[in-house]
């Protein structure tokens, strides 16, 4: 999961414990919530699926196929956070970060045992705010490499990154703004 933009484009407190809790909670699960946690884990699932139809990063994901095939979506949206994080002013970032590990710690008693394992490490190392930097971005796909069941885990994403970053960039400067519109449409129909 893209932490940094499904945080990002959440509305409200709820919105973002909605939004970690999509990925970690099975479907039959999501009605024990409020309303508005509710609505987080339905604009996950909105801006996933924009996400995954959309031409750009189409394009972007063909970088990382060849290496990794099934997973490129996974590495391209590692690549968004870390410009998603660049885009951002320092103190917006840096506030952003610590916003978001202060609304999980307020709601975690609602987070599943592995969901808080994962905040407390995300906290301790900073993701959210040292997805600007190349080492942050590395350490994330590795993350992914290591949870990866199907590839090994020495394969040299983080140098495709690298020897690709003007061109992903390029995508997400494109998409990233229609992401936020979508997000913001989707917000107001609820």
């Amino acid at each position: 999961m893209n932490y940094l933009a499904h945080s990002f484009l959440a509305f409200s407190d709820e919105q973002i414990v909605g939004q970690f809790l999509e990925d970690v909670i099975p479907n039959r699960d999501r009605f024990s919530f409020s309303e508005k946690i509710q609505e987080g884990i339905t604009l996950h699932r909105e801006v996933d699926t924009f996400t995954d139809a959309h031409p750009e990063l189409s394009e972007a994901k063909k970088i990382f196929s060849p290496l990794v095939r099934l997973y490129a979506g996974a590495f391209v949206d590692v690549s968004m956070d870390y410009f998603l994080a660049n885009s951002l002013s320092d103190q917006v970032l840096k506030n952003h970060a610590e916003k978001v590990y202060l609304v999980l710690r307020k709601y975690e008693s609602l987070l599943p045992e592995k969901l808080v394992r994962m905040v407390n490490g995300m906290e301790k190392d900073n993701w959210l705010y040292n997805y600007k930097e190349d080492w942050g971005i590395k350490y994330s796909m590795q993350n992914v490499l290591n949870k990866a069941k199907y590839l090994d885990k020495d394969v040299p994403v983080f140098e495709v990154f690298m020897n690709n970053k003007p061109q992903l960039k390029k995508h997400f400067d494109v998409f990233f703004p229609e992401l936020l519109a979508h997000a913001e449409k989707v917000n107001s129909q609820f």
